[in-house]
């Protein structure tokens, strides 16, 4: 069962969140808090599995409540659910701690999506994102998850997405989107890219 606390100034957004949540027998939202000073508060006596928070939020914004969580409760992982599409607030919340950034104008299914992946212990960001982080390129492999860096093994040694899905023994849509992931996350520009840096890195030895 994935637990989740969700912190969202608007409640008609949460209520749409619980809404498409509530039926799956995976999932129990354990709390929901207008601000950031409650959703502390609720990670303090609940512990959630995961928390999905606004940046901009009323008392404590989402960015440091993020960092908050973090240094209390390592194992908890954060996904951002905001309107803020450019790169420096995703940076923002990676260096906080954040496991996700998905964007409010998303389509629902996003957000189950997102829950879904980060709680095997994946990173996501929402498709729509167009950024290119401003960290380093030589320390973002820190960034990237086992299974992230698992895949890069792979596309090095020239394998496709349905192959490395064989593999591995997942989806190929999980794997496109890792492939989508990692691209944004270590600010490369396409699939090319990703190929060359694999091979750089030297992953395929």
């Amino acid at each position: 069962m994935i637990r989740i606390a969700i912190a969202e100034d608007h409640q008609s957004l949460i209520d749409g969140i619980k809404l498409l949540l509530e039926y799956e027998e995976n999932i129990s939202i354990i709390g929901t808090a207008n601000d950031g000073e409650a959703l502390l508060e609720i990670v303090k006596s609940k512990q959630p599995d995961i928390v999905i928070t606004d940046i901009r939020m009323p008392k404590v914004d989402g960015i440091t409540a993020t960092k908050e969580i973090k240094k209390l409760f390592p194992n908890i992982k954060v996904i951002a659910f905001t309107m803020f599409d450019q790169s420096e607030a995703v940076d923002q919340m990676i260096n906080a701690g954040a496991s996700g950034y998905i964007l409010k104008n998303s389509a629902l299914d996003v957000i189950q999506n997102a829950v879904e992946t980060v709680a095997k212990g994946d990173n996501y960001y929402d498709a729509k994102l167009n950024i290119n982080t401003k960290t380093n390129k030589s320390n973002n492999k820190g960034l990237l998850t086992k299974r992230q860096n698992e895949i890069l093994k792979l596309i090095a040694h020239g394998k496709t997405s349905r192959e490395i899905a064989d593999e591995l023994f997942i989806g190929v849509h999980t794997v496109d989107t890792h492939r989508k992931n990692m691209i944004k996350i270590l600010g490369l520009q396409g699939k090319g890219e990703l190929m060359r840096y694999a091979l750089d890195k030297k992953y395929k030895f």
